[in-house]
């Protein structure tokens, strides 16, 4: 009876250090998990300092359904077709941040910094002020709205002229275009 009871206790033991080995592998699947496939972009290392021609610095993404475009020299991903109505800088932060693109969400207005880092001073109006060959789609010759406000006039924000490639600075009550970006925020730039 007592050796019977000891068989139970080991066949007990086994099979629960065997749900408890299966468990703990279960909750931990990384230490099991095929290696990841490494992204074709992932040996490039972006630089506000870098100066590439357009054919070099923009990828299309086709992991966003091609409706995305990495900026090699800013590491953003910007949209490839803004939307093509104003809005007022209220609605176009709304509109960003409730904006899928390529089955992504995370967009946001970009800051004054970012919207003028696609500036090519070189470009002439009538514009757009982007540089040649870039791949971006129906960007218009108007202001683009930054997330950048203005401290001294809580009612006003940044945004850009894309005709002269201008930074100017208006009432937030005003329309403008919209162009949502996506990548890491740096708040001193707001």
């Amino acid at each position: 009876m007592q050796s019977t009871w000891i068989m139970r206790v080991g066949i007990v033991a086994l099979v629960g250090g065997l749900w408890v080995v299966n468990y703990v592998g279960w909750i931990t699947p990384a230490a099991a998990a095929p290696p990841v496939k490494e992204d074709a972009l992932a040996g490039f290392t972006q630089s506000w300092a870098k100066v590439l021609p357009a054919a070099e610095r923009f990828v299309i993404l086709t992991a966003f359904t091609s409706d995305a475009v990495l900026d090699k020299n800013t590491g953003l991903v910007w949209e490839k077709s803004p939307q093509m109505a104003d809005a007022k800088w209220d609605v176009a932060r709304f509109t960003c941040i409730n904006k899928t693109v390529g089955g992504q969400k995370g967009w946001r207005l970009p800051s004054i910094p970012e919207l003028t880092s696609l500036i090519d001073p070189s470009v002439t109006p009538p514009g757009p002020t982007l540089p040649p060959g870039h791949p971006f789609v129906n960007v218009q010759s108007a202001n683009y709205w930054s997330a950048t406000t203005i401290a001294e006039s809580p009612t006003a924000a940044w945004m850009v002229f894309l005709n002269a490639g201008a930074v100017l600075n208006t009432k937030r009550n005003i329309k403008s275009q919209v162009w949502c970006v996506r990548g890491p925020m740096n708040a001193d730039a707001y």
